[in-house]
């Protein structure tokens, strides 16, 4: 019986390490690579890039003015972050669920004008989701590198 149990943890282990991999495993590899890039620029205290190739980067006066027409405002932070203080309607999308779990994206319509934030210039969480989302077919994103901490400065309603 003992052995069964065993059996039994193991092979379960085993089932979820490769639904893990499965999602990881669903970006390619030059995405992967931009994302590692992106990740090593924080890890070494350095500002994100000021552009991402094919997509559009927006300043706080330009992101506000898009939420004002509708679009949709998308934190990319840890769910705690966004839990304490968030752009006002955002919805929270973490990069790190995204990363597992490309199907997390079928929230968003493809065609939907999308502004990703995070904690600002150092920050690599919403340029990773951007290349993410355009890697899955997403073709008006809005990059607001200044983020939260150039929002907040600005006075724009948070909650």
């Amino acid at each position: 019986m003992k052995r069964n149990l065993v059996m039994l943890a193991v092979m379960a282990t085993a089932i979820l390490l490769a639904v893990g991999i499965g999602y990881a495993a669903s970006y390619p590899d030059e995405v992967m690579k931009k994302i590692d890039e992106i990740k090593e620029l924080e890890k070494n205290k350095k500002d994100m890039p000021e552009s991402l190739a094919g997509i559009g980067v927006v300043k706080g006066e330009d992101a506000h003015k898009l939420k004002a027409k509708g679009a949709k405002v998308v934190d990319n932070r840890i769910k705690a972050q966004y839990d304490t203080e968030h752009i006002e309607g955002a919805l929270l999308l973490t990069v790190d669920e995204l990363l597992k779990n490309p199907s997390l994206a079928d929230k968003l319509g493809k065609n939907d004008e999308l502004v990703l934030y995070c904690n600002g210039v150092k920050c690599w969480r919403s340029p990773a989701a951007a290349v993410i989302l355009q890697h899955l077919g997403f073709k008006k994103i809005h990059w607001y590198r200044d983020g939260i901490p150039d929002w907040k400065k600005k006075g724009y309603p948070t909650e």
